[in-house]
């Protein structure tokens, strides 16, 4: 993910490895990185059991919160895909029942969004 993609505050892929070694720690024995994503500081990960987002405080980022949302709490999502013009798209999730979406996230064009689509789908439509 190049600098001024990250300033402009668009996501781009982490590998699994890089996400396992940083972040294994939060998963329970049965669950598995399927899918994730750098934002400057902060990461989300897509597991097989839930959706992760963690988010850096702060000016020196020591201060973290980890937001677990399981997928069946997960009501609703859209992707917007780039346009002519555009570099990114946008990932949009409902919890529950909230009239606005509760996550919004920018990926820039080196993310595939129909693979987010796809690993929401597979596990929001079970």
């Amino acid at each position: 993910m190049g600098l001024f993609s990250a300033i402009l505050g668009n996501a781009g892929t982490v590998s699994q490895e890089e996400l396992q070694k940083d972040y294994g720690k939060l998963l329970i024995s049965s669950e598995e990185i399927e899918l994730g994503f750098k934002l400057i500081r902060d990461v989300f990960i897509f597991t097989n059991k839930r959706l992760i987002l963690i988010d850096k405080q702060g000016v020196t980022g020591s201060k973290t919160e980890y937001k677990s949302i399981t997928y069946k709490s997960i009501s609703r999502f859209s992707i917007e895909t780039a346009g002519t013009f555009d570099l990114e798209a946008e990932l949009k999730i409902w919890v529950s029942s909230e009239q606005t979406p509760s996550i919004r996230k920018q990926f820039n064009k080196s993310v595939n969004v129909y693979d987010v689509h796809n690993v929401l789908a597979t596990h929001v439509l079970k």
